[in-house]
């Protein structure tokens, strides 16, 4: 499968090759020359999760052999036989759980899988530097993904203070010989913007090969990043159908948490590739950029920047909407240039009124403010003895909006972390007061009152040593990375 950029008209590379760079020379992000068929439905509800991954994977990666065995392997150390289960919650309604992995988070997914493809892909001695900026759960994921893989350095940029304790512990105490992770003063978008840049960057670039490093991301605008996610939507109908949820073609809605839009990117991708999919519904915080652009085809950055209980969801640049546009614009490459340009020049750009229309035909978007989530979270458990955290009960939330215009389609609801990653703010709203309590204690109080079980990897971060404890402005990052080279 040949990958082209959304913004020139250049020669198609192969999936691997997309996957090694990460992004294209022009800046714009990779996509495939043609969406591949899924294949038959009534099949794919017989594979394992690790094959069903493995045959998503082998439609784009066709000069990789031993995919099987790559997602196996990738997938062996899931808390869950199912790895990514669907848990019916209410009549019409389920739980797609995404957090049974390492690190607690949808993440896992994918970044459990990446580094093995990037090693399968990779024909020579040199070594792959990994650029990765998170917004909390990417960074975890990655450096335990990437953690002592032969071949590869990683760093890890966050905003400081803009994570959850517990995602900032997961991170600063990550071991690993070649593991990097670094605090930089701004938010998510001032950190993935650095990035970017240090991507188009010709003389860093020099500076890394003179060192023997070449560059990639683990990031979603990475499309290896993107393939492996697409399965887990193709796992959930799967999952439907063996239950005798649904029946075979039956179209059904997922609803998903978003904030860099790549976790619903696949989805769509997973649509075009043949899922009987309805309605996408677009779940966001108080930083409801989507949403506007979803209900009145305006992207506009001239707005107010908010921390939130949900923080991997604060972000006002979704750099996964570019790969929308493409398609929206009929993969019109010089129209989403002019608009990735007028967003960097001036903060904002508009859609075409057809776009508009098609827009409206596949998705649906509402946002959730802090108390709406709070209530949501609430709600859910104590109705549906479900507990949630932050992300997904801005997913809940939403989707009781969606619902209430009266569609009655079965509808799931994409899970995208442990609610023990947010352990004071989940207790804060089931009513308990988190006040003078370490996350610790706030997890171990959680977990008696809700009778549910708190999980060994936020046990095991109790006084493990913090290995990373840089602080960099923005103008900083460039030479910080070629320091720990």
């Amino acid at each position: 499968m040949q990958l082209i950029s959304t913004r020139t008209d250049c020669a198609g590379i192969s999936a691997s090759a997309a996957t090694l760079s990460g992004i294209a020379p022009d800046g714009g992000l990779y996509v495939p020359k043609m969406f591949p068929d899924l294949g038959a439905l009534d099949k794919i509800a017989e594979f394992s999760y690790s094959k069903l991954c493995a045959h998503v994977l082998g439609l784009f990666y066709d000069d990789i052999s031993g995919l099987e065995k790559i997602t196996k392997e990738a997938y062996a150390g899931f808390g869950d036989v199912k790895t990514a289960p669907v848990v019916k919650t209410a009549p019409g309604e389920y739980m797609l759980e995404l957090w049974h992995g390492p690190t607690l988070a949808f993440k896992d997914m994918a970044l459990s899988v990446l580094p093995r493809l990037m090693t399968a892909a990779k024909k020579d001695e040199g070594t792959i530097l990994i650029l990765v900026a998170t917004s909390g759960d990417t960074g975890k994921a990655a450096l335990e993904g990437f953690r002592d893989v032969p071949g590869t350095r990683i760093a890890v940029f966050y905003p400081d203070g803009g994570v959850s304790y517990m995602q900032r512990l997961q991170m600063v105490t990550q071991e690993g010989n070649n593991t990097h992770v670094m605090a930089v003063n701004g938010n998510f978008d001032d950190t993935q913007n650095t990035v970017k840049d240090i991507f188009t960057d010709k003389d860093f670039a020099a500076l890394a090969s003179a060192k023997g490093y070449s560059l990639s991301s683990a990031n979603s605008i990475n499309f290896g990043r993107l393939a492996p996610q697409i399965a887990y939507y193709a796992g959930a109908y799967a999952q439907l159908l063996s239950m005798k949820e649904i029946t075979l073609g039956e179209k059904i809605n997922f609803v998903v948490p978003t904030g860099n839009f790549g976790n619903i990117l696949a989805a769509y991708y997973a649509k075009r590739m043949g899922l009987p999919i309805a309605r996408l519904i677009c779940a966001s915080n108080k930083n409801n950029i989507l949403t506007g652009f979803f209900n009145n085809g305006t992207y506009s950055l001239n707005r107010p920047f908010y921390k939130t209980m949900s923080p991997s969801m604060d972000i006002l640049i979704s750099s996964n909407l570019e790969r929308l546009l493409f398609e929206l614009t009929g993969r019109g490459f010089q129209a989403v240039g002019k608009m990735m340009k007028k967003l960097k020049d001036m903060g904002e750009y508009d859609i075409a009124p057809e776009a508009k229309k098609a827009l409206k035909d596949d998705f649906f978007a509402d946002w959730c403010g802090e108390d709406e989530t709070a209530a949501s979270i609430r709600k859910t458990f104590n109705e549906k003895n479900y507990l949630l955290d932050t992300h997904t009960a801005v997913a809940m939330g939403v989707y009781e909006k969606y619902k209430a215009g009266g569609d009655g389609t079965k509808t799931v609801i994409v899970s995208t972390a442990s609610p023990y990653k947010f352990p004071r703010d989940v207790l804060a709203s089931l009513g308990e007061d988190a006040r003078g309590i370490s996350d610790f204690d706030a997890a171990r109080r959680l977990s008696g009152i809700t009778k549910t079980a708190l999980p060994k990897q936020i046990l095991e971060l109790e006084g493990k040593p913090v290995r990373h404890t840089g602080i960099y402005g923005k103008d900083e990052l460039k030479q910080a990375v070629l320091s720990v080279l």
